[in-house]
């Protein structure tokens, strides 16, 4: 059985953020095994088992169980998305560990976790990080698991090797993007310094609860964090009392509500989800029940359905309909892929509602789209 850290690598932000979530998390009710979290595992296992061989390329294991993991079979999907990470860790080159175990008890106790892949190449230690899922962007800048393994590949090969700056690498070949952040290994180990006081803060008797968008999306105390409700009544309840008319909000208060947004939708998905499981026992939830929801029909059996429908409709019994961009390059190889790259275009996104601190260019109208008029 495979050991966990209690202050983990995986789990930084949300201790390093909320203290508190530690203490709460070991009487929460532990998450099971999901789809998404054992394709992960899967492409993990695929990439590790091709580095170990010494090869960049994981087109062999199409068709074929993923190693270790016979429930999932390597799709061409999957052998797309893996070689995109394999290709990123077969151009950095140099020195490379995969799947290692790094230490990094000097900042955080009993600190310790496994690095996709580290490598050493011309005074730089990379931390290369495969992220299989597509709900999440991540970004390498600031990323506490990155910074967490890059102290403890530091604190190991700074004695063999001249190490004069660290680059963390979060390959998300799913949602096609790598993200890259460096620094130097001055500016490393001050972050090691403010993650160590964090780790001692998230082990004390008194850690605070510190409610944050992202570091309660995973939490498993979230449905039941009095913190949480704490910080949704403050935001929805924020100074009422000074409204200029009883049904107007200023400005300001709905742009605090909309910080707040997803913090607080998210902690009603998880509390909502909490009951149900709840509700699905002997004992139920007091004040709720299950029920059975819209029901929907469907064919007995396709092929009879098939072979009735034919005569009646002929062509019509089937619906066709064009590959997406996306999909029709994940079928493609790399060569194939520049063969349709004039048919393709890039229409804008629907505009986004972001903070104002956002990196992004404003989309909308601006103040000085007027200046002329």
């Amino acid at each position: 059985m495979a050991t966990h850290a209690k202050l983990s690598a995986s789990g930084s932000h949300r201790w390093i953020t909320c203290p508190g979530s530690v203490r709460a998390c070991e009487y929460a009710p532990k998450q099971g095994p999901s789809i998404a979290a054992d394709l992960g595992t899967a492409a993990h296992e695929l990439a590790e088992i091709t580095l170990a061989a010494g090869k960049y390329d994981c087109r062999e294991w199409l068709g074929h169980p993923v190693p270790g993991n016979n429930a999932i079979t390597v799709d061409k999907e999957m052998v797309t998305n893996v070689n995109e990470y394999l290709h990123l860790i077969e151009t950095i080159g140099g020195v490379q560990l995969y799947e290692h175990r790094v230490d990094f008890s000097e900042w955080v106790p009993d600190g310790f976790g496994t690095s996709d892949c580290i490598a050493y190449k011309d005074g730089t230690l990379y931390v290369i990080d495969l992220k299989y899922g597509v709900g999440v962007r991540v970004d390498a800048e600031e990323n506490t698991q990155g910074l967490l393994y890059a102290l403890g590949a530091y604190s190991e090969m700074e004695f063999a090797y001249p190490i004069e700056r660290v680059c963390i690498i979060i390959c998300q070949p799913r949602l096609e993007r790598v993200s890259e952040w460096e620094i130097s290994t001055a500016e490393l180990l001050k972050r090691g310094a403010w993650i160590a006081e964090r780790a001692q803060l998230a082990t004390s008797d008194n850690a605070p609860r510190v409610p944050e968008e992202n570091a309660c999306r995973w939490c498993p105390a979230a449905p039941k964090c009095a913190a949480l409700l704490t910080k949704a009544h403050a935001v929805t309840a924020k100074d009422f009392d000074d409204l200029p008319q009883a049904d107007t909000l200023t400005d300001s208060q709905v742009a605090e509500a909309l910080k707040a947004k997803r913090l607080i939708v998210g902690w009603l998905d998880a509390v909502e989800a909490y009951a149900t499981e709840r509700a699905n026992t002997p004992e139920g939830f007091p004040g709720f029940m299950l029920v059975e929801g819209r029901s929907s029909r469907a064919w007995v059996d396709d092929a009879q359905a098939e072979a009735a429908l034919t005569p009646l409709l002929g062509d019509a019994t089937h619906e066709r309909k064009l590959l997406s961009v996306a999909k029709a390059e994940k079928l493609l190889d790399k060569a194939q892929r520049k063969e349709i790259t004039s048919l393709v275009i890039k229409r804008p996104g629907a505009p986004t509602l972001v903070p104002d601190s956002d990196p992004r260019k404003p989309a909308g109208a601006t103040a000085e789209d007027f200046e002329d008029f």
